[in-house]
């Protein structure tokens, strides 16, 4: 009996041994939200996902492709995913319960980081004389499609030169195929919010000689005032072909967004190992470069992970 006690004994203490060390290892998956996979979002949020795996201990990740930013948001609520990549603009339109997503607020979101630029940009033909966006009154521009991020940007810093829609010709085209309306002659402008250089705006200007406007001045100002997701940015000249000169823009960020399940311990881990190897995201696109502990803050337009935010503070 004494000897069945015993073996009883030595069976129980192994098996709650391995059950502890299989509790210790047990890996904790995360879902990252990108976007299509001809886009920015997908190689970045693989790039995440690579990084992840290799450096924070006990976690799988693994990046999908997804319609974008207000898809991934969405998604974020529903708790389907666990971090994200969204403009900035519209994580605090979700967060507030305005523009796309009035009526609907969601309060719980998070950011990690900013990662990227993402510009605002006003294309012209230099043959339309237009020089300015004062001188899109009475034109027929391609503002986005309805509904979109980019309607939106188009929207709100039309308003801040005094012009809104009721005073333009809108057309709510895609930037593709606002680019090609004006590659055809029929809009004025073409409205977008991209990384340069954007490879629709680039096959325009292969064609012929294009014009950005410029938003600059107390323009600029009074929108960041006014929206505290606006940062400001040079477009350099030679961006595009015939582009001789820098032109002053604004722009949103594209950034790394989770929600208040993510824990402060997991944040700064995840921030930590992004920081450990930005060689690997330079390597796979050219934004890359522009993901910097300075950038990570800018633009910021969520309540921040307090791991994360402690990591940066650093």
């Amino acid at each position: 009996m004494k000897k069945i006690l015993l073996f009883l004994t030595i069976v129980l203490s192994v098996a709650a041994l391995l059950t502890g060390c299989a509790e210790r290892t047990k890996k904790e998956f995360l879902s990252i939200a990108t976007g299509g996979t001809a886009g920015t979002y997908y190689p970045i949020g693989g790039a995440i996902a690579e990084i992840l795996n290799k450096d924070v201990p006990n976690v799988t990740a693994g990046a999908e492709s997804t319609g974008a930013t207000i898809a991934n948001i969405n998604m974020l609520k529903e708790g389907s995913v666990n971090l994200a990549i969204v403009q900035n603009d519209i994580a605090y339109y979700a967060l507030n319960g305005i523009e796309m997503f009035e009526g609907k607020k969601i309060d719980n979101l998070q950011g990690i980081m900013c990662l990227y630029p993402e510009t605002c940009q006003f294309v012209t033909l230099q043959s339309s004389g237009i020089k300015s966006i004062e001188d899109l009154k009475g034109k027929r521009i391609a503002v986005g499609a309805a509904g979109s991020g980019v309607e939106t940007n188009t929207r709100q810093i039309l308003a801040a030169y005094g012009i809104s829609f009721e005073d333009i010709d809108v057309q709510y085209l895609s930037f593709a195929e606002g680019a090609n309306a004006l590659k055809e002659g029929d809009v004025d402008a073409a409205c977008l919010t991209a990384g340069y250089p954007t490879a629709s705006v680039q096959d325009i200007s292969s064609q012929s000689p294009i014009r950005l406007l410029p938003i600059s001045g107390e323009h600029a100002d009074k929108l960041m005032q006014k929206y505290p997701f606006y940062t400001k940015i040079t477009i350099p000249a030679g961006t595009y072909q015939g582009l001789n000169e820098d032109t002053e823009s604004l722009c949103v960020m594209a950034m790394l967004a989770t929600t208040n399940r993510t824990s402060s311990e997991l944040g700064g881990k995840i921030t930590a190992a992004i920081f450990k190897n930005l060689e690997k995201l330079q390597s796979v696109h050219a934004v890359g470069k522009y993901i910097t502990k300075e950038n990570a803050v800018k633009g910021m337009s969520l309540p921040m992970n307090n791991g994360a935010e402690d990591f940066l503070k650093k």
